[in-house]
């Protein structure tokens, strides 16, 4: 009875952590490129390798997938280490580390999810910038955040600036 009520927990975290290991991150850009105005499909498709291998040579040749995978392996091994030393010294025996090393394996797991969540989103968004940049040099439309959008001209008057008064303006003072 007592093995079922351990047992239990630490399947549902292995089954939480196996589904969580069936992600699929996108291996290219996670945004909308568009043809520039009179650009063929021929020369966007060129352009679009071009750029695709360019940000990835620009992120190290990684992923968003392979950097949440170290990430996450890195995490679970340290975690594993820590947690080994600390039961090898407080419990004074290989007993305490195997322990402490099960505890460390799934705290370092539990961290090393958050931690690949966080590698990922900040590779894909590096990769995604990079890809942008290229394709907009290029001269293709690429997407704007609305706060960077160009609003139209504001004229003086309907800002409650008054026009200039009528006629030439007065001579300049004497001496300058």
């Amino acid at each position: 009875m007592r093995d079922n009520k351990f047992l239990r927990p630490v399947g549902l975290i292995a089954g939480a952590l196996l589904l969580g290991a069936c992600t699929v991150l996108p291996t290219g850009p996670s945004v909308m490129v568009l043809p520039g105005t009179g650009q063929s499909l021929d020369s966007f498709r060129a352009d679009d390798a071009y750029c695709r291998e360019y940000a990835f040579v620009l992120n190290g040749g990684k992923t968003a997938d392979q950097a949440a995978r170290q990430s996450a392996v890195t995490s679970a091994a340290v975690g594993t280490a820590v947690g080994a030393a600390a039961g090898a010294a407080i419990g004074g025996n290989a007993q305490g580390a195997a322990v402490g090393a099960g505890a460390g394996l799934l705290m370092g797991s539990a961290v090393g999810t958050d931690t690949a969540r966080s590698s990922a989103y900040g590779t894909q968004r590096q990769y995604d910038n990079a890809y942008i940049q290229c394709m907009y040099s290029k001269g293709h439309r690429v997407p704007v955040p609305g706060n960077v959008s160009y609003s139209k001209p504001v004229k003086a008057a309907d800002v409650g600036i008054p026009p200039p008064p009528p006629g030439s303006p007065p001579p300049p003072p004497p001496g300058r």
